[in-house]
């Protein structure tokens, strides 16, 4: 189990406390999820979508680049 878990309502990394998801658990998702890229997008799209709530200050855009744009 990771230690690199979001707190929220801030969205911080739980392991190394940079914005969730940090580059730490960004390569764990991408090992996790090697073989179901649709899957690791609509997971972190849920994220996206709870953090929005939480983190209503920061732009959308900023938002899609933390959570969805390094998937690709």
């Amino acid at each position: 189990m990771t230690a690199h878990l979001p707190i929220t309502p801030a969205w911080t990394c739980g392991g190394c406390g940079a914005d969730w998801p940090c580059q730490t658990r960004r390569r764990e998702l991408r090992a996790e999820y090697d073989l179901a890229p649709v899957s690791l997008a609509l997971y972190l799209a849920a994220q996206l979508v709870d953090a929005a709530q939480d983190l209503a200050h920061v732009p959308a855009g900023q938002l899609h680049h933390r959570f969805l744009a390094w998937t690709r």
